[in-house]
């Protein structure tokens, strides 16, 4: 039987192949969307696993997750300084370290932060040591830059027409290890060297009303429609200063801050006690997780227009089957005159179709697992997220879903090929 099936699919070669190839795509289709989404889903999840609590200023949650996780260039509202130094001395907070944003070098950020959270995020250098002074820089796993390099950060970036810093170059003094997260593209500074390197001075003073302000920013520019900006205040930077990582109420503003706090439960009391008018607390996981439901609509669409495209697929594959089922009556009707078994004949038919609906699915799996992989590869060359890709157990319900479909649809075109008689089939 299985002699005969595969002789005939040589014969029609041509044809069998280009049912494979439709049947392949539009399972790939679906396999793509289903790993990619679930990729993209883990990859986020382990990405922010490493930050308990995020403050910053009143503001989008979103848009601070995304900023202070991964590092995505968008200008956040400036808090004032004195919230670091309180969650610095907060008994409940182990780790609280400030993030400050805006320039670039080499194509990656440039972070000021503090030692606390590189260790924080790689508990031992893969090269060379801790930066100690306003003039050095620790560069993530992904940046290609060896200890001892110089690093010339630019405000902004040089595609929006960003302007090189002038008054402090960074030397490269060691390597993190991988972290699997946006960090590992980014440059690390000293918060203190971006503050001054800009202009920003924390001191209270007090308006002509009397009342107690904060200054969070001596230098704030002007921009330009087309995004360019004047007036940026560059200030003086002393690089062979040591590192001082003591904040007070004169810290200067900052867009957020990234906190570890000592028990779950005063993750909770912290994150309630910071969503004030002024500033928002929030754990990135939950915020990951709305944002998930909105992939997972997306997911459901673009898996209900895959499943459509298989519909029109399946259903052009059958009635072509049918119609060469129809122009083969004569080698059927021959069959059932030498007393070849109804059984046979409906298995020969049928197994003919599944073989071809079987190919199509598995090179249509390889197909769409390879895919997931190059979007997950240039998503990680692109944002340092590892984007992890593979099957899991409840796949098989998918794989075997595709197979039963595959099974019940070629039945149709076995059982044409018992319309009509014998004897009619070899006058035919």
């Amino acid at each position: 039987m299985i002699t005969f099936i595969l002789a005939d699919l040589r014969r029609f070669w041509s044809g069998a192949l280009a049912v494979v190839v439709l049947i392949a795509l539009s399972v790939a289709l679906s396999v793509t969307v289903t790993l990619q989404e679930r990729a993209v889903r883990l990859g986020s999840a382990r990405a922010a696993e490493k930050f308990d609590l995020l403050v910053g200023a009143a503001g989008s949650e979103t848009q601070l997750a995304l900023s202070a996780v991964f590092l995505q260039p968008a200008p956040l509202p400036l808090m004032d300084g004195a919230v670091l130094s309180r969650l610095a001395s907060d008994p409940r907070v182990e780790l609280a370290a400030p993030v400050g944003f805006g320039d670039s070098a080499y194509g990656h950020p440039i972070v000021g932060t503090t030692t606390g959270l590189i260790s924080s995020l790689s508990p031992s250098l893969s090269q060379g040591a801790m930066f100690a002074r306003l003039g050095e820089a620790v560069v993530g796993s992904d940046v290609a830059l060896s200890t001892g390099a110089e690093v010339k950060p630019m405000h902004g970036a040089a595609e929006t027409g960003g302007e090189t810093h002038t008054a402090i170059a960074y030397k490269v003094t060691g390597r993190m290890a991988p972290t699997g997260t946006a960090w590992d593209r980014a440059i690390l500074v000293p918060i203190r060297a971006v503050w001054q390197l800009h202009g920003m001075h924390g001191a209270d003073h007090h308006d002509d009303d009397g009342d107690e302000a904060s200054v969070h920013d001596a230098a704030e520019p002007h921009q330009h429609p087309d995004g360019r900006e004047e007036g940026h205040e560059h200030g003086h930077v002393d690089a062979d200063a040591p590192l001082d990582e003591q904040f007070d109420a004169q810290t200067p503003g900052i867009p957020a801050v990234l906190v570890k706090p000592k028990t779950i439960a005063d993750a909770y009391r912290l994150r309630q006690e910071y969503r004030t008018g002024t500033t928002l607390g929030i754990f990135p996981a939950e915020v990951l997780t709305r944002l998930y439901a909105t992939l997972g609509d997306a997911r459901s669409l673009l898996l209900a227009i895959a499943l459509g495209t298989q519909a029109i697929v399946i259903a052009a594959i059958v009635l072509v089957t049918i119609m060469h089922v129809g122009s083969r009556r004569r080698q059927i009707g021959a069959l059932r005159a030498l007393g070849t078994p109804v059984r046979s004949i409906v298995a020969l038919v049928w197994g003919e179709l599944f073989i071809l609906f079987a190919a199509g699915i598995l090179l249509g799996i390889v197909l769409g697992y390879l895919a997931a992989l190059t979007i997950s590869a240039r998503l990680a060359a692109s944002t340092a997220v590892r984007l992890p890709v593979g099957f899991i157990f409840d796949d098989l319900w998918l794989v075997g879903g595709f197979a039963a479909v595959a099974s019940v649809i070629s039945i149709v075109p076995a059982l044409s090929a018992l319309r009509s008689s014998p004897a009619a089939a070899l006058r035919a």
